[in-house]
């Protein structure tokens, strides 16, 4: 999945695949998740929100089935 480099303190890069509704994020770390069933609407908003680790500790971690893939 293609991912784009994002400004954050421990967000990486961000990629989605809107047909399986995967959101893919790379940690500063290196760690590679995809969390799945997360609507479009939520990847916009991270995409364009200034605290993407704010962001995905709230609406997305802990609230979509994920697995490491890296």
């Amino acid at each position: 999945m293609d991912r784009d480099m994002v400004t954050s303190t421990n967000v990486s890069s961000i990629g989605y695949d809107i047909g399986t509704q995967t959101l893919e994020v790379e940690f500063l770390g290196g760690r590679i998740y995809q969390y799945y069933g997360v609507p479009d609407t939520l990847h916009d908003q991270i995409m364009h929100t200034p605290s993407k680790g704010r962001f995905f500790n709230h609406y997305i971690k802990n609230s979509y089935p994920y697995s490491r893939v890296g």
